[in-house]
Protein backbone atom coordinates (compact mmCIF):
# COMPACT_ATOMS: atom_id res chain seq x y z
CA UNK A 1 0.00 0.00 0.00
CA UNK A 2 1.32 3.44 -0.90
CA UNK A 3 0.85 6.11 1.75
CA UNK A 4 1.63 9.74 2.50
CA UNK A 5 1.77 11.39 5.92
CA UNK A 6 1.25 14.98 6.95
CA UNK A 7 0.54 16.66 10.28
CA UNK A 8 -0.15 13.32 11.97
CA UNK A 9 -2.56 12.07 9.30
CA UNK A 10 -1.86 9.23 6.86
CA UNK A 11 -3.50 8.74 3.50
CA UNK A 12 -3.75 5.69 1.29
CA UNK A 13 -2.72 6.55 -2.28
CA UNK A 14 -4.11 4.90 -5.43
CA UNK A 15 -4.07 5.42 -9.19
CA UNK A 16 -7.21 5.71 -11.32
CA UNK A 17 -6.31 4.56 -14.85
CA UNK A 18 -9.68 5.71 -16.27
CA UNK A 19 -9.16 9.34 -15.23
CA UNK A 20 -5.35 9.12 -15.26
CA UNK A 21 -5.05 10.66 -11.79
CA UNK A 22 -3.60 9.80 -8.42
CA UNK A 23 -6.05 10.00 -5.52
CA UNK A 24 -6.00 9.44 -1.82
CA UNK A 25 -8.13 9.18 1.29
CA UNK A 26 -7.10 9.75 4.88
CA UNK A 27 -7.15 6.50 6.82
CA UNK A 28 -7.72 5.92 10.51
CA UNK A 29 -10.45 8.52 11.02
CA UNK A 30 -14.24 8.30 10.88
CA UNK A 31 -14.65 11.35 8.62
CA UNK A 32 -14.09 11.01 4.88
CA UNK A 33 -11.34 13.23 3.52
CA UNK A 34 -10.23 12.70 -0.07
CA UNK A 35 -8.01 14.50 -2.57
CA UNK A 36 -6.45 13.97 -6.00
CA UNK A 37 -3.77 15.23 -8.37
CA UNK A 38 -2.33 14.59 -11.80
CA UNK A 39 1.26 14.35 -10.53
CA UNK A 40 2.97 13.36 -7.30
CA UNK A 41 3.68 17.01 -6.49
CA UNK A 42 0.04 17.95 -7.18
CA UNK A 43 -1.15 15.04 -5.07
CA UNK A 44 1.12 16.00 -2.17
CA UNK A 45 -0.06 19.62 -2.30
CA UNK A 46 -3.71 18.52 -2.48
CA UNK A 47 -3.18 16.22 0.53
CA UNK A 48 -1.71 19.05 2.61
CA UNK A 49 -4.56 21.35 1.56
CA UNK A 50 -7.15 18.66 2.40
CA UNK A 51 -5.74 18.10 5.91
CA UNK A 52 -5.47 21.84 6.57
CA UNK A 53 -9.01 22.42 5.28
CA UNK A 54 -10.34 19.54 7.39
CA UNK A 55 -8.75 20.94 10.55
CA UNK A 56 -9.97 24.49 9.78
CA UNK A 57 -13.50 23.23 9.03
CA UNK A 58 -13.65 21.34 12.32
CA UNK A 59 -12.46 24.41 14.20
CA UNK A 60 -15.06 26.65 12.52
CA UNK A 61 -17.79 24.09 13.31
CA UNK A 62 -16.66 23.96 16.93
CA UNK A 63 -15.94 20.26 16.94
CA UNK A 64 -12.84 18.19 17.55
CA UNK A 65 -11.29 16.68 14.41
CA UNK A 66 -10.93 12.91 14.39
CA UNK A 67 -7.53 11.93 15.68
CA UNK A 68 -5.76 9.23 13.72
CA UNK A 69 -4.93 6.10 15.67
CA UNK A 70 -5.12 6.56 19.42
CA UNK A 71 -2.41 4.02 20.14
CA UNK A 72 -4.92 1.62 21.65
CA UNK A 73 -6.61 -1.37 20.06
CA UNK A 74 -8.29 -4.51 21.29
CA UNK A 75 -7.54 -7.93 19.88
CA UNK A 76 -9.01 -11.32 20.64
CA UNK A 77 -6.77 -14.36 20.83
CA UNK A 78 -7.15 -17.91 22.11
CA UNK A 79 -6.67 -18.17 25.87
CA UNK A 80 -3.68 -20.48 25.34
CA UNK A 81 -1.95 -17.85 23.17
CA UNK A 82 -2.78 -15.16 25.73
CA UNK A 83 -1.08 -17.32 28.37
CA UNK A 84 2.01 -17.84 26.20
CA UNK A 85 2.28 -14.12 25.48
CA UNK A 86 1.97 -13.28 29.18
CA UNK A 87 4.67 -15.85 30.00
CA UNK A 88 6.99 -14.43 27.33
CA UNK A 89 6.45 -10.93 28.73
CA UNK A 90 7.29 -12.07 32.27
CA UNK A 91 10.46 -13.86 31.05
CA UNK A 92 11.57 -10.69 29.25
CA UNK A 93 10.90 -8.51 32.31
CA UNK A 94 8.28 -6.45 30.50
CA UNK A 95 4.61 -5.72 30.96
CA UNK A 96 2.23 -7.49 28.61
CA UNK A 97 1.53 -4.22 26.77
CA UNK A 98 5.23 -3.38 26.40
CA UNK A 99 6.09 -6.88 25.19
CA UNK A 100 3.31 -6.84 22.56
CA UNK A 101 4.24 -3.31 21.46
CA UNK A 102 7.94 -4.19 21.14
CA UNK A 103 7.15 -7.41 19.27
CA UNK A 104 4.81 -5.70 16.80
CA UNK A 105 7.32 -2.92 16.21
CA UNK A 106 10.05 -5.48 15.54
CA UNK A 107 7.86 -7.32 13.02
CA UNK A 108 6.88 -4.12 11.22
CA UNK A 109 10.46 -2.82 10.98
CA UNK A 110 12.19 -6.09 10.05
CA UNK A 111 12.85 -6.41 6.30
CA UNK A 112 11.33 -9.30 4.34
CA UNK A 113 8.37 -9.72 6.67
CA UNK A 114 4.77 -10.03 5.51
CA UNK A 115 4.10 -6.33 6.11
CA UNK A 116 3.92 -5.12 2.56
Amino acid sequence: MNTMSYNGYTAKIEFDPDDNILFGNIIGIRDTVGFHGESVNELKEAFHEAVDFYLESCEKAGREPNKPFSGKFVIRVKSSLHSEIAEAAVHSGKSLNQWVSDTLEQVIHTPNQCNQ
